[in-house]
């Protein structure tokens, strides 16, 4: 667990770093567009900035994400702090979940890269299952700043807003992921393996058809980076899309049952956002957990191999 509070800080770090930039230049692109369309509906795509700590600015979203990580803490502690051999209540259920994760996530990557890996993805499974619901709650984006339209009163600078419906937060922990993935490519293949992962020819062919696959492997080499360098960018969006849309999604669904049934319009699409919020952290833990064992995956086989006994 000290590591998941580690990590924790981790992405909290990174993502108050990029959005020290992208917030303060989110927020001032899109003040006049705010200020010329007032009666326009919807989540605004920045993050209001709440206050500045020195040249920082800190935004409602950044604001979210350290209260679920205080939570996430504090609820471990409080389930850890007296121990039991035969577990129950919070203790019992934090355990059911970590195993639970451990066993799933072992027939992913296997028996040792598991190990190494562990930390990374359930610390992000549990954290993105968190923000998402957290962002669910009654008052989230619904309390704050606003103007009165001819619907009635609209919020336009929440003092809440769900973490990952802000790029900012979903391109940090990608960030994260991708110094992860470049520290165990390089633990498990090493530099020069790492490289040979990606361009080498394979199927050993000799001869002139080798000198062939090696330019194609190369040129396929090319492409691979490219695709690795554009990971964070799918990842991010892939989330951010998904909880963005249903953030707004839930807001018409308010606004069309009026004042009085608005909440009754939007329940059923609010219990599918409960579901919808657990798949995309399901998604996104799978997607990083697929491509780490794609990378370690030689180093993984040659642990399984015959005649490599255990010691």
């Amino acid at each position: 667990m000290r590591l998941i509070r580690i990590f924790l800080a981790l992405t909290t770090w990174a993502w108050f770093s990029f959005a020290g930039f992208a917030a303060e230049h989110g927020a001032h692109a899109a003040e006049g567009a705010a200020h010329a369309e007032h009666a326009s509906e919807g989540l605004p795509t920045a993050a209001p900035v709440l206050f500045h700590v020195g040249p920082l600015p800190v935004t409602n979203s950044m604001v979210v994400t350290w209260a679920v990580a205080l939570l996430l803490v504090v609820a471990v502690r409080v389930a850890t702090k007296d121990m039991q051999m035969v577990p129950r209540g919070a203790q019992n259920f934090w355990e059911w979940l970590v195993e639970g994760l451990y066993e799933f996530l072992e027939g992913i990557l296997g028996a040792d890269l598991v190990k190494r890996t562990f930390w990374f993805f359930a610390t992000i499974f549990l954290l993105i299952v968190a923000t998402n619901w957290f962002g669910l709650l009654p008052g989230v984006g619904t309390i704050g700043y606003g103007v009165q339209t001819a619907h009635g009163f609209h919020v336009t600078d929440p003092f809440l807003r769900g973490a990952n419906a802000d790029f900012n937060m979903t391109f940090a922990m990608s960030l994260v992921f991708f110094v992860c993935w470049t520290l165990w490519a390089v633990q498990a293949n090493g530099i020069g393996g790492f490289l040979k992962h990606i361009f080498a020819p394979k199927g050993g062919t000799t001869g002139p058809l080798f000198v062939l696959m090696v330019v194609v492997f190369f040129a396929v080499g090319l492409l691979e980076i490219v695709s690795i360098l554009f990971r964070p960018v799918s990842l991010s969006f892939r989330l951010y899309g998904n909880i963005f849309a249903g953030e707004n999604m839930l807001e018409a669904m308010t606004h069309l049952g009026g004042p009085v049934f608005g909440w009754l319009t939007s329940l059923p699409f609010y219990f599918m956002e409960l579901m919808v919020g657990i798949v995309q952290a399901l998604v996104f833990t799978l997607l990083t957990a697929v491509f780490t064992l794609l990378i370690c995956a030689h180093d993984e086989e040659h642990a399984h191999e015959p005649g490599t006994a255990h010691h």
